[in-house]
């Protein structure tokens, strides 16, 4: 227990051991462990020391954060009050009779959730005899706990080349970390702070450069699956930690295509389109799997044949691994990014990975399609609050969805978002560049986006709202930079869609983090989806074919990054949310 970091009192009684609850500060953990206790020291550190629940139980001991303490001292006094057995409380003959185990039954019943973890080959148990005692000390010793702590320290669903190529030995780099008191967020900036090293080599546009920068890149990635097992290895869970992971996971892919493209240019070869295009579609494909998931994070079960198919390939073992290689994970993605970047030029590494992120895209989103068509689940009031959260609807769309006509219908949602989508990218596209047609195309954008949020989205395929969104300002974006030909417009447009990129992760990790959605002055102070593409749109318009519009591109982006920055670590930095570890999406 003082490995685990307790300080050890020991109590004669249940009585006692109220008396010693009661003298210890209501701002700390405290824990109750049988003195017949018998089992493996990870057993009581998975049951006592995850800072992610409020109370958890293995079998003879358990704990309770400040937030459940009130709720032990009740269940403790009624357990002194029952002469310390019996009582309502008592557990079922085959469950835990010790002291810890009734508390445990007695927290469930007042609505206290308590975490029982998987314990597996794990021993914990409080034997009443010699006979027990000896079969407990067997089964301990039978069993090497630290070889169990390594394994589980790795993520039990990944990708193909992280489970084979990185994980048998990154997990040793975690347990070097954690014996040096390292914490994940530092192994976190560290993998940041490399990949940073390896885009800067990249820009050097030498060979050595980007051999060097493909090299640093698989080494951000080892150290990106170390954090990760680091945290689950020492259960240290935190909130933050967790946005970290995955907000850093952002920037240093997309930090590293600015270093190819600049790269790229050095030796003479513009490849900031296809760098911004490549952000672009990682970052569609990536709201595509949130919106889905938050649509369904209340769905009790899935009734898809879909699903029920991919249950049935999940029995074959190599159909598990070839979807999850065709869905274009991090990991072969970042892998694939390395190798080419180190043999090849940045022009081939980015249509690669336009055409590799496109086919998984093409076959996430069908799958998800079909599901959401053929399965019978009911959108929860919960759900719908979160694609609004997702959707980002800004002052004007937030105007029209108030004073504007409610449409009705299963699909009305996401067929207006697509036409506004669509009437805003081929405005972008096709109509003459700097022309008032286009901000008309944008007003006519801002009107449909706000008529498809203004009944709660609770449709079957309204997860396409936000998506839809994202992909219609991030395109309208890159087209008007394109089209611009005004020198160092489209790396302007690549750090403005690079900061409300970082701002749509944010509000995905706040949802999932169980605080809620950015407030909603932030959103309008940035604009809304629909803002944002008005603003631009009226900046081409008036600053045709003059160097002003890289200015005011420029310009933005520094004012979006900048809000959305300060609020977010101000967020993140004094946040109370309760600790998570979030495993994150293969891709």
């Amino acid at each position: 227990m003082r490995s685990l970091g307790f300080e050890v009192q020991t109590a004669t009684d249940a009585t006692d051991a109220a008396r010693l609850l009661a003298a210890v500060p209501p701002s700390r953990r405290v824990a109750l462990v049988d003195p017949r206790f018998v089992g493996h020291a990870h057993a009581l550190r998975l049951g006592l020391t995850d800072p992610r629940f409020p109370a958890a139980t293995v079998p003879g001991a358990l704990t309770a954060q400040p937030e459940a303490r009130a709720a032990l001292v009740r269940a403790l006094h009624r357990t002194v009050a029952a002469g310390g057995a019996g009582g309502p409380e008592e557990p079922p003959a085959a469950e835990d009779r010790s002291v810890p185990g009734r508390l445990a039954v007695a927290l469930d019943a007042e609505g206290v959730a308590v975490q029982r973890p998987e314990l597996g080959s794990l021993t914990a148990a409080v034997p009443t005899g010699d006979e027990q005692r000896a079969a407990a000390g067997a089964a301990v010793a039978a069993v090497d706990d630290e070889a169990v702590r390594l394994r589980s320290a790795v993520k039990a669903h990944d990708g193909f080349f992280t489970t084979f190529f990185i994980s048998p030995y990154s997990r040793y780099i975690a347990r070097w970390c954690a014996r040096r008191g390292l914490t994940p967020n530092q192994v976190t900036t560290a993998s940041l702070i490399t990949a940073l090293i390896a885009a800067g080599s990249a820009a050097t546009g030498t060979r050595g450069g980007y051999v060097a920068a493909g090299v640093l890149l698989l080494l951000s990635f080892v150290l990106d699956c170390t954090d990760g097992q680091l945290a689950r290895y020492s259960l240290q869970y935190s909130t933050m930690g967790a946005w970290l992971d995955a907000t850093f996971d952002r920037a240093k892919e997309y930090a590293y295509y600015a270093g190819l493209a600049l790269g790229a240019a050095r030796g003479g070869d513009d490849v900031w389109v296809l760098a911004l295009g490549a952000m672009v579609l990682q970052a569609c494909r990536h709201v595509v799997d949130f919106s889905f998931n938050e649509a369904n994070h209340d769905a009790v079960s899935n009734t898809s044949p879909t699903a029920a198919l991919s249950d049935r390939l999940d029995s074959v073992g190599w159909t598990v691994w070839l979807r999850r290689m065709i869905v274009l994970p991090i990991g072969e993605r970042w892998a694939m990014i390395a190798v080419l970047t180190a043999v090849t030029t940045p022009r081939i590494v980015f249509c690669a990975l336009l055409i590799g992120c496109a086919l998984a895209a093409c076959y996430t989103t069908a799958g998800r399609l079909l599901r959401s068509l053929t399965r019978k689940a009911h959108r929860t009031d919960r759900a719908a609050r979160a694609l609004a959260d997702l959707a980002d609807s800004g002052p004007l769309a937030q105007a029209v969805a108030a004073v504007g006509p409610k449409p009705r219908g299963t699909f009305t949602a996401p067929a207006l978002a697509l036409l506004g989508a669509l009437v805003m990218v081929a405005g972008a596209l096709f109509l003459p560049f700097g022309g008032w047609l286009t901000v008309a195309a944008a007003g006519v954008y801002a009107a449909l986006s706000g008529l498809a949020v203004a009944r709660p989205l609770k449709g079957v395929l309204d997860w396409l709202v936000p998506p839809v969104f994202r992909a219609a300002e991030y395109c309208t974006i890159l087209v008007l930079a394109a089209r611009s030909d005004v020198p160092h417009a489209v790396p302007a447009a690549f750090g403005l869609v690079s900061a409300v990129a970082y701002h749509h992760y944010d509000t995905v990790y706040r949802i999932r983090g169980g605080t809620g959605a950015p407030p909603q002055w932030l959103v309008r102070t940035i604009g809304g989806h629909e803002g944002r593409t008005v603003v631009v749109a009226v900046l081409a318009a008036v600053l045709t074919q003059h160097s002003g519009f890289t200015t005011a591109l420029t310009a933005f982006a520094v004012t979006v990054a900048l809000v959305v920055l300060v609020e977010s670590i101000r967020f993140w930095v004094s946040s109370s949310a309760p600790a998570v570890h979030d495993e994150g999406e293969l891709a």
